[in-house]
C-alpha cells in the first residue's frame, strides 16, 4: 500500500506556529475598538435626540397659528364664518422655508376657507373645544407636521363645533435637526482622533516600566542571575518579576552546581591521570623488569580508576536528563533485577572475603520504572557496601513489600555513617571524614538521581542487625510506590 504522506515536505505537514501579539497592540486594541463602536451609536442616538428637540418650538408655533386661525371663526347670520384679515392671512403665508397649509371647516363641515386638500382628523371623537392637538400626514405628496382644534360656537343652533387645522412642511424641522447633530458631530472628529492619539500616548506611558524592565535585562552581562528588584515593576506584574526571580534563582543553583561539578571532576580526574602519567615516565626509564612490571600495574589501576570515573559521570548525566530515551518507564520486576545484579558482584565479593547474600519475596515484585536505571542504581549501592565493609564482614541485599510499596534494601556491618553525614552523602563527590577507601564519591549521588526519576524515597540508617559484622553497619532503603503513591515512606 502506498504511503501519500511520503515525500512530503516536513514544513507543509506541520501546524503553522502561533505568532506571538503584542501586549501593546492587545490594550490598544480592547481600548479603541469599544470607542469606533460607540460613535455610531452616539451619532445615532444624538440624531434621535436632534429630531425630538426639533419639534417642541415648531409645534409650539403650529399651535400659536391654529389659535389665531381659530379666532377668526365666528358666526354671521347664523352661521359660521371665516373672516380672515390680511395681516392673519400673511402670517400664515409668510414662511419662506416651509410650505403652510390651513383650512376651516363649518360646524356642519362645510368649507370655509384654506386648502380644501387638507385631510381630516382620524376619528369620530371630538376633544373639547380649545384644546391643540398634532397628527403627522401628507399633504400633495409632502410630509406634514398639522396641529388642529375645535372651534365651539354656541348661538348656533345645532351646537356643534367647527375645525380649523394649520400645517406646515418639515424642512425646517430637519434643518434644525441637522443643525443640532452637526454641532455635536463636527466636533467629535477632531475629538475622536485627539482621543486616540491621548490613548497611544497615555498607554505608551503605561508600558513604560515594561520597556525599561527589558532594557535592563538586555543591559545584564551573561553571567549576572541576580534578583530583579520587584520594588521597580508595576504592582500588576510583580507575580511575573517574582516567577522570574524564583527562575533566576534556580539556574543560579543548577549553574553553580555545574560549575562544582566541572571543577570537582577535573579535580577528580587529576589524580588517576596524573599517577598514570608518574608510572609511564617511571616504565620509560631503563628500568629493572621487576619495577617495569609494577609501573605497568599500577598503570592498569590507574586506567581502571579513570574509567570508572568517566563512567560513572556519564552515568550521572543520563540519569540527570529527563529526555533522554533510556529514562523511559514500564512494568518491571524489581525482585529479578536484584537478583541478577547481586549474582554480579558474587565474585568480587569472594574477592574481598565478603559474605554477600539476597533476602527477597517468594514472587515478582513489579513496579514502574526503568530496568538500567534501577540495575545501576543497585550497582552503585552494592558498590559502596563493599568497599566499606572489612574483610569477613556481610552485604546483604533485600526486596521486601507492603501494601503500597515496594522497598529495596542494601545493608552491610561497616563502619556506618555518622548521622550529622547522613544526608551529605548523597552530594556529588562528598567522602565521609576519616574514611581512607579509594572512590569517586559519585555513587550515591547517581543513587539519589535514579530514584528521583523514580519518585523513591531514600533513607540512610544504621544496620538493622547489630552485631551480624564488625562494625555498626548502614542500611539504605530505597522504597518505590506500587499503588501510584507519589510520596511513599518507608515502613
Amino acid at each position: 500500500m502506498n504511503d501519500d504522506s511520503e515525500g512530503l515536505d516536513p514544513a507543509a505537514v506541520a501546524p503553522p506556529e502561533t505568532q506571538a501579539r503584542s501586549l501593546f497592540g492587545e490594550i490598544l486594541d480592547w481600548m479603541l475598538a469599544p470607542l469606533f463602536l460607540l460613535w455610531p451609536m452616539s451619532v445615532a442616538i444624538t440624531y434621535v435626540v436632534a429630531q425630538s428637540i426639533a419639534v417642541v418650538p415648531y409645534d409650539r408655533g403650529l399651535a400659536n397659528s391654529v389659535l389665531v386661525l381659530a379666532q377668526q371663526v365666528k358666526e354671521v347670520n347664523g352661521r359660521a364664518r371665516l373672516t380672515l384679515p390680511v395681516p392673519a392671512r400673511e402670517m400664515l403665508r409668510a414662511d419662506e422655508t416651509d410650505t403652510v397649509f390651513y383650512q376651516a371647516l363649518g360646524t356642519r363641515g362645510e368649507y370655509l376657507g384654506g386648502d380644501r386638500e387638507l385631510p381630516l382628523p382620524p376619528g369620530a371623537e371630538r376633544p373639547l373645544p380649545g384644546i391643540v392637538q398634532y397628527r403627522d400626514d401628507t399633504v400633495r405628496g409632502f410630509s406634514v407636521r398639522v396641529a388642529y382644534t375645535w372651534v365651539s360656537l354656541p348661538t348656533l343652533a345645532d351646537g356643534q363645533p367647527a375645525l380649523v387645522q394649520v400645517a406646515e412642511t418639515l424642512e425646517k424641522r430637519s434643518q434644525l435637526a441637522n443643525e443640532i447633530i452637526k454641532g455635536v458631530i463636527i466636533p467629535q472628529f477632531v475629538i475622536l482622533p485627539l482621543a486616540v492619539l491621548l490613548v497611544w500616548f497615555g498607554l505608551s506611558r503605561g508600558i513604560a516600566p515594561l520597556n525599561k524592565l527589558q532594557a535592563r535585562l538586555r543591559a545584564r552581562r551573561p553571567d549576572d542571575l541576580s534578583p530583579i528588584n520587584e520594588r521597580e515593576a508595576p504592582q500588576e506584574i510583580a507575580p511575573l518579576v517574582a516567577a522570574m526571580n524564583d527562575l533566576l534563582q534556580r539556574l543560579s543553583s543548577n549553574v553553580e552546581a555545574q560549575k562544582r561539578f566541572v571543577a570537582d571532576a577535573a579535580h577528580q580526574m587529576k589524580t588517576p591521570l596524573a599517577g598514570i602519567r608518574t608510572q609511564a615516565e617511571l616504565a620509560l626509564r631503563n628500568a629493572s623488569p621487576e619495577d617495569m612490571e609494577a609501573s605497568l600495574r599500577q598503570l592498569i589501576s590507574g586506567a581502571e580508576r579513570a574509567t570508572r570515573l568517566v563512567n560513572q559521570l556519564l552515568a550521572l548525566a543520563r540519569a540527570e536528563d529527563p529526555r533522554n530515551p533510556s529514562n523511559l518507564h514500564s512494568d518491571i520486576d524489581l525482585q529479578a533485577i536484584a537478583q541478577e545484579q547481586t549474582q554480579n558482584w558474587v565474585h568480587e565479593a569472594m574477592a574481598r572475603d565478603i559474605d554477600l547474600g539476597l533476602e527477597g519475596e517468594d514472587g515478582p515484585v513489579r513496579i514502574r520504572g526503568n530496568a538500567l536505571l534501577l540495575a545501576e542504581l543497585l550497582n552503585n549501592l552494592i558498590d559502596n557496601a563493599l568497599r566499606y565493609t572489612p574483610r569477613g564482614g556481610t552485604v546483604t541485599v533485600r526486596v521486601r513489600v507492603t501494601p503500597t510499596q515496594a522497598i529495596l534494601e542494601v545493608e552491610d556491618s561497616g563502619p556506618g555513617i555518622p548521622e550529622a553525614e547522613r544526608e551529605m552523602v548523597f552530594d556529588r563527590f562528598y567522602r565521609v571524614l576519616g574514611t581512607a577507601t579509594d572512590g569517586s564519591g559519585l555513587g550515591l549521588a547517581i543513587v539519589r538521581e535514579i530514584a528521583q526519576q523514580h519518585g523513591a524515597a531514600i533513607t540512610v540508617t544504621g544496620n538493622s542487625q547489630p552485631g551480624s559484622g564488625a562494625g555498626p553497619g548502614t542500611r539504605i532503603a530505597t522504597a518505590f510506590g506500587r499503588s501510584g503513591v507519589s510520596d511513599p515512606e518507608i515502613n
